[in-house]
């Protein structure tokens, strides 16, 4: 039975993404870092946690210790990566929590030993090297420094090194020569740790996109997040392994009109109607994380859809905060009717990398952003059957 159509929601399928950690974990072969930052990438970050932990993933991670705190508060349990920090973060309540911190400098070793001063038991801290995305993690010049002091607070029973890891840039792009660069220089990083003294238990540097296209990369881990979503991480690159889209975006159709050649619609008249036409107002918009740019006067032939009983919809004129118009042709279905603005793929249903490739983005963006006013419902379709 269908869950009637109130104001615009969120549908998450937690089956999808317990399905989907299982299918990456049978894929990659070594344990599943299931990545749930972001609020889960707009799915929930509890309930997207628990379910992929359902599904096999042994560990979970989240981008702050914020969000660590708030799943330990939540109740969840095992281990759990953070990578995050600024200067003051609260390193002793992560280390009570029993959360691993990641750390990048010798400064920021010097900021926990200091957190963490007369504590009994020793931290759990993992070393995030930088490869070459030269965003966070230690710079390559550093690396004998930090291996140094990683040591020493070894030694003197401030912390234990869990974990060495770094992130691709170029994962997505399989042939691109940063791939082999990059996963050369952590092979270079784990030798100079082991050198150091240390024997990170898991080290890591697979994203989603690398878990799948590049097994030579998946070390002790894998860690991923948008394909544990059941979004593709790496689009025309063949990486079909049956993930499930766990998001859906509905909304009722509010108002249907006819309009005349020459009607101009939304703020600023960015598209007029070249004939007779009939349009529809679906209460969604860029409060609820529907991209501004899924409309271009320049190109409104490309811009993002909806589907309205298994028919594809263009959006016609300026995103509102509040609202979009959509074009129905010759059609009128009656006010009230399901809008689909992003699903699982089927006939006339769009899909977040539809909306993506209208926006000039990425899936990660479109299904991150979504939310505002909406409500989220969970659902589970294996219980369903």
């Amino acid at each position: 039975m269908s869950h009637p159509l109130g104001p615009a929601e969120v549908v998450v399928d937690l089956a999808a993404i317990r399905s989907n950690a299982r299918l990456l974990r049978e894929t990659a072969g070594v344990p599943l870092i299931a990545v749930v930052k972001a609020d889960g990438y707009g799915h929930g970050m509890v309930e997207s946690a628990q379910a992929a932990q359902q599904g096999g993933a042994e560990w979970l991670a989240t981008a702050t210790i914020e969000e660590a705190l708030a799943l330990r508060a939540a109740g969840v349990e095992g281990p759990l990566l953070c990578w995050i920090t600024a200067p003051g973060a609260p390193y002793a309540a992560a280390a009570e929590a029993g959360i691993d911190v990641s750390a990048y400098s010798v400064a920021e070793l010097d900021e926990i030993a200091g957190a963490l001063r007369g504590r009994a038991e020793p931290a759990r801290i993992q070393l995030k090297v930088d490869t070459g995305l030269s965003r966070g993690g230690a710079p390559r010049a550093t690396w004998p420094q930090v291996f140094a002091r990683a040591r020493a607070g070894e030694e003197q029973g401030t912390w234990r090194i869990t974990g060495l890891w770094s992130h691709f840039a170029c994962a997505d792009e399989p042939a691109h020569p940063a791939n082999d660069a990059q996963e050369a220089a952590f092979r270079d990083a784990i030798a100079l740790a082991e050198q150091a003294g240390l024997r990170p238990g898991l080290r890591h540097l697979a994203n989603s996109a690398a878990a799948i296209l590049r097994p030579s990369s998946r070390f002790d881990a894998v860690r991923c997040g948008i394909a544990v979503y059941g979004l593709d991480p790496a689009p025309g690159e063949a990486t079909d392994i049956g993930l499930v889209p766990a998001m859906t975006v509905r909304a009722p159709l509010v108002l249907v009109k006819d309009l005349a050649p020459g009607d101009g619609v939304s703020y600023g008249h960015r598209w007029t109607a070249a004939t007779p036409t009939t349009v529809g107002v679906v209460p969604v918009g860029y409060g609820e994380g529907i991209p501004r740019h899924a409309f271009r006067a320049d190109a409104p032939e490309a811009a993002a859809r909806v589907g309205i009983a298994g028919v594809l919809r263009p959006i016609r004129g300026t995103v509102c905060m509040d609202q979009v118009v959509v074009d129905l042709g010759a059609d009128h279905p009656p006010v009230g009717s399901e809008v689909v603005v992003l699903g699982p793929p089927a006939p006339g249903v769009p899909t977040a990398q539809d909306w993506a490739e209208a926006c000039g983005t990425i899936n990660y963006e479109i299904v991150t952003r979504i939310g505002g006013r909406m409500t989220r419902r969970y659902v589970d379709s294996e219980s369903a059957r």
